[in-house]
């Protein structure tokens, strides 16, 4: 080992110049990552580069400063990181930057490696006298790539990138083996067919080449150092939060959440309110800032006015008052992401030269401001939808700079609108890889999967001794949970009774730390979209060896219990491994008969309603939400949205759920005190429940929020007998005033936080879908690691500490949040599709009735029973005029004036006065209001103040019993209709050419159960974020989370 300085040349954050000197130690043998290394180096531990590409290559820091999101394609391989490079990235591009480096260094799914060329005594060059950084910088990658060239005795080629010209002229032609080019050459040399990659390089040069092109003169104040920050924040002075847009009023609204401040303050009981852009001083939705709370004379409250043209703005009346107000004085971490953005038409594009044009990209997204992007291709890409990505924002420019990265298509159309979905929400779901489908068991006609001989020593084996049902939809060909009851010998205490869960037990076949599991870490959950999902797990898995089917044998995960007869009190209780095979599978409606008492082989069924009431003494509520389907035709046009309606089984099989999720909680916990992954659901804040207090009241029903107990009680006696959507209104009120129920580890949150709120439960997770939720995996481990540990054995692999299940948590619940938002923008999407076409005037489809659940300033906020819809009605259009009812209860617009009052509004014109009460029935009429840049949003105009009179052969939500069982027996027809044409043509598909959907993303084009059964598998909360008709306009704040999943 040879010991030498190292001396740095650094920029402190306030911009002065700092000379450090390190200590630097050289040694010979440094591990190289190769598998074709002749000198055995210790490369046991990480990535190894395989020998069978064609070439390594070897970026400089200039590349992988700059061009860092070309080497993340994974088909780039055999790339060589060296030291020098990540340094460069660390120093010039800051933390976030160089986290994404490491990150794609220990990725395994990522075909790159990390050498550390300035600790190689061979390959380190010491800086010379008066040689500037970046050239010492390009000769230290140089000579790591000739030291590695020969390490490798020349069995493999070293290529290096370099924007740098002159190093190109200099080194390409020193040393054979080792060639030098740039970046651009190099993609065309070796991967011509990844036209991806080369259109992102010549976006991101471009961008590089007009930055600092901009003005000087200052639009915003510049931003305060970052020790300046850290000080204020900790003195109370500034306040750290993330920043919050109101989508619907993006150019003047924005909400600070405030956190980890020591704001002492007794005024900050709500979020600090940040008006207008310059206020704002350049943050983007989503980063942490640092806000200064103005003088008390300049704060301002929200109004709580509808805004017209962009739906409904989201407000209490408790914050119409003066709020606290500040301004943005720091940036503490961007989070910016990728951004659908629209090109403006020819006429609005600036010219910049003769090659290329500076254009103002609309983002999709209304909460984004207007990107400057400089492109070559802005006439060609008129109307099209275009990944970009935020490269500055100076305090010199009015808007954010960025670069193009891949075009989606033309707005408008549904694979395009599918696509930007996924990506503003970042969810990034490629078909999987050779390799993770390399690790899957085998299973087909010719080489069915079997049993596993040991497997079956090993097993508690219930294949004889139990009989094991699914209860599903009809036709559900994914089936992740079963039970099993029956009847045992009488007990000391009198009958007894065994009652067991069954899941299938995924971890047996994804080892973690494989690739499918890091594949299924990304992504946290399979997503469901209107017409599609995209699963987190293989085909092979999720609807075969997974899929505890009836009639074949499956390994599951189980929890049985040793029930009271009459009581259902626990005797004892037995998890472990299992091999079972599910007698039968019953559909819902046959489930449902047999808990109305009809002739059936498992009366037991009937005796596990039980256990909610076992809850119900402790306070569980039961909130309500809206699920609808779209039923799409073979061109995948919808014909119908179909509200699903409950039925009690799904509350039966639900509870058994959820008692399988709190026994294995306790049992985790207790095991692993520190490092379990639990679920809790924090009680609200009580200011949230204003307007459902304020609601019931105009009711004549007084809603008691001190407990959740008390909440339950009050909620079940505010019922209506004369609108039964009165209480399903409540309830909906009561499930939006709810926060996020969120995964944590027990490590990193007091046991008097464990409580799950809406369950009523001390302990909670969710063990019970593991092909559908990572978070079920990770549980699944952790009860293996305490059954072992029960034994005396200790666990297989070392379990994760808390930080890192803690970090893992966070990802899920970020990743849950984006799918739940997807599927809801999903079906919004899907609902414009059905209403776009159909002429308003004219068609009876559009024409529906409404119910009023809460009285905003220039209007109302209605619910459609129909269609599971809501929306925003104005009674004040932008002309002044008021809607003013005629005495056939017809609607007009008459110039007038309008009064609002907490459970009504009226209108007042020279025809008289119109009332609108809260809860009201009246008639809307539906339409599309279409946007070129946004997506397409539902616009509803009142057409009578009076309940809508409906034809008879259109199905009412609203109809007597009876009528909605014929309505689900019709619904039920046309699903096994639509069922069984699918399958016919997926036979037919197998031997002629896949579908669009299946080429390009290899899933299933068509929602299965879980899709079609959400609340039952969310376990009895629904939450309306991921609904259709989710009535997110009840929040408090602009873009709080809307629903409650528990």
């Amino acid at each position: 080992m040879i010991k030498t300085e190292k001396v740095l040349h650094l920029k402190s954050s306030r911009g002065r110049k700092v000379r450090v000197v390190r200590e630097h130690y050289l040694r010979e043998h440094v591990p190289c990552y190769s598998s074709l290394c002749q000198a055995q180096c210790a490369n046991a531990e990480g990535k190894v580069l395989s020998g069978e590409v064609t070439h390594y290559v070897m970026p400089d820091a200039g590349v992988a400063r700059d061009f860092m999101e070309i080497l993340e394609f994974r088909e780039i391989q055999g790339i060589v990181f060296t030291q020098t490079a990540c340094q460069a990235v660390q120093h010039s591009r800051g933390r976030r930057q160089y986290n994404r480096l490491r990150s794609l260094l220990k990725d395994p799914r990522h075909h790159c490696i990390l050498f550390a060329n300035e600790f190689q005594e061979y390959s380190y060059c010491p800086r010379e006298k008066g040689e500037p950084q970046d050239k010492w910088q390009t000769r230290c990658v140089y000579h790591a790539a000739v030291w590695y060239h020969d390490h490798l005795a020349g069995l493999k080629p070293v290529v290096m990138i370099t924007e740098d010209q002159t190093a190109v002229a200099e080194y390409s032609s020193l040393n054979c083996g080792v060639y030098v080019l740039c970046t651009q050459e190099y993609l065309q040399t070796f991967w011509p067919e990844l036209q991806a990659a080369l259109e992102l390089y010549c976006s991101i040069a471009q961008s590089l080449q007009e930055k600092g092109s901009e003005g000087t003169e200052r639009e915003y104040t510049e931003h305060l150092p970052a020790e300046v920050l850290e000080a204020g924040i900790k003195s109370g002075r500034y306040i750290q939060g993330t920043l919050n847009v109101n989508k619907h009023r993006a150019q003047h609204e924005a909400f600070v959440r405030f956190e980890g401040s020591s704001n002492k303050s007794s005024e900050l009981n709500s979020d600090v309110l940040v008006c207008g852009g310059k206020n704002r001083n350049r943050a983007v939705h989503g980063d942490m800032v640092a806000v200064e709370l103005l003088p008390k004379g300049e704060w301002r409250g929200r109004t709580t006015a509808l805004t017209e043209g962009q739906g409904e703005e989201k407000g209490d009346e408790t914050q119409s008052q003066p709020m606290a107000t500040g301004r943005v004085v720091g940036i503490l971490q961007r989070n910016w992401r990728d951004y659908v953005v629209t090109f403006p038409p020819k006429e609005e594009t600036q010219s910049q030269s003769r090659n290329s044009q500076r254009i103002l990209a609309t983002p999709w997204d209304q909460r984004i401001p207007k990107i400057r992007i400089s492109t070559q291709q802005a006439d060609k890409l008129q109307d099209h939808r275009v990944i970009v990505r935020l490269d500055s924002w100076d305090s010199t420019s009015l808007y954010p700079n960025g670069h193009s990265v891949r075009v989606l298509g033309r707005a408008g159309e549904l694979e395009t609108e599918v696509q930007t979905i996924l990506i503003e929400n970042c969810i990034h779901v490629p078909p999987f890889s050779e390799a993770q489908l390399g690790e899957m068991p085998v299973s087909s006609p010719e080489s069915p999967w079997s049993v596993d001989p040991a497997e079956v020593i090993t097993r508690r084996d219930l294949r004889q001794t139990h009989l094991v049902f699914s209860v599903d939809p009809r036709g559900c060909e994914d089936v992740d949970d079963t039970l099993s009851i029956r009847s045992l010998p009488p007990g000391p205490r009198g009958e007894r009774l065994e009652l067991g869960v069954h899941i299938a037990d995924v971890t047996h076949f994804v080892k973690e730390g494989s690739l499918t599991d890091l594949e299924a870490r990304a992504r946290a959950t399979t997503y469901y979209l209107a017409d599609r999902r995209y699963d987190m797990l293989p085909a092979v898995l999720s609807a075969d060896l997974c899929s505890l089917l009836g009639g074949v044998d499956r390994y599951a995960m189980s929890v049985m219990w040793d029930l009271d007869a009459q009581t259902l009190a626990v005797n004892k209780v037995w998890y472990g491994r299992t091999l079972i095979q599910s007698s039968y599978q019953l559909y819902y409606e046959l489930a449902q008969a047999l808990l109305n008492g009809e002739e059936a082989e498992v009366p037991e069924l009937g005796t596990i309603i039980q256990l909610r009431a076992q809850r119900d003494k402790g306070g569980a509520l039961e909130l309500e939400g809206v699920e609808v389907r779209a039923q799409l035709d073979e061109d995948r046009n919808i014909t119908a949205l179909v509200p699903r309606q409950p039925l009690e089984v799904h509350e039966t099989v639900a509870e058994c759920m959820i008692y399988a999720n709190h026994w294995v909680a306790r049992k985790i916990q207790e095991s692993f005190p520190q490092q379990a992954l639990l679920r809790h659901h924090p009680p609200p804040r009580q200011e949230f429940f204003n307007q459902l207090q304020d609601s019931a009241r105009a009711r004549g029903f007084t809603i008691d929020t001190r407990s959740n107990k008390a909440l339950a009680d009050s909620l079940d006696r505010a019922v209506d007998p004369r609108d039964p959507l009165v209480n399903r209104l409540l309830r909906v009120m009561a499930t939006m005033a709810m926060s996020n129920a969120l995964y944590f580890s027990t490590g990193a949150c007091p046991v008097d936080q464990y409580y799950h709120y809406g369950l009523a439960l001390d302990r909670y997770t969710h063990f019970t879908s593991p092909i559908r939720r990572y978070a079920d995996m990770i549980v699944h481990r952790l009860l293996t690691a305490a059954i072992a540990m029960e034994k005396g054995a200790g666990p297989a692999k070392a379990l994760a500490s808390n930080k890192e299940l803690e970090e893992m948590a966070q990802q899920i619940n970020n990743k849950n949040r984006a799918a739940q938002h997807a599927q809801k923008v999903s079906t919004e999407l899907f609902q414009c599709l059905y209403f776009r076409d159909k002429d308003p005037e004219t068609d009876e489809r559009c024409v529906a009735d409404a119910v009023i659940y809460t009285i905003r300033a220039n209007g109302m906020l209605v619910f459609i029973p129909q269609y599971g819809l809501k929306g925003a009605v104005y009674l004040k259009n932008r002309e002044g005029q008021v809607v003013s009812e005629r005495q056939d209860g017809g609607c007009d617009w008459q110039t007038g004036s309008l009064q609002r009052y907490l459970d009504h509004i009226t209108t007042t014109t020279a025809a008289g006065t119109s009332t609108f009460n809260l809860f009201q029935h009246i008639t809307v009429r539906i339409s599309v209001q279409l946007s070129r840049c946004h997506s397409d949003t539902i616009r509803l105009e009142v057409v009578s103040n009076r309940p809508h009179q409906a034809p008879e052969t259109q199905v009412q939500t609203s109809q007597p019993q009876g009528a909605r069982g014929r309505s689900q027996l019709v619904q039920e027809v046309v699903r096994q209709a639509e069922e069984a044409s699918q399958q016919a043509e997926e036979k037919r598909g197998r031997a002629s050419k896949l579908s669009t959907e299946e080429r390009e993303f290899r899933q299933s084009k068509c929602p299965n159960l879980y899709s079609l059964l959400e609340e039952v598998r969310e376990l009895a909360l629904l939450d309306l974020a991921a609904y259709c008709g989710a009535f997110h306009g009840l929040n408090q704040h602009a873009d709080r989370p809307s629903g409650l999943t528990i």
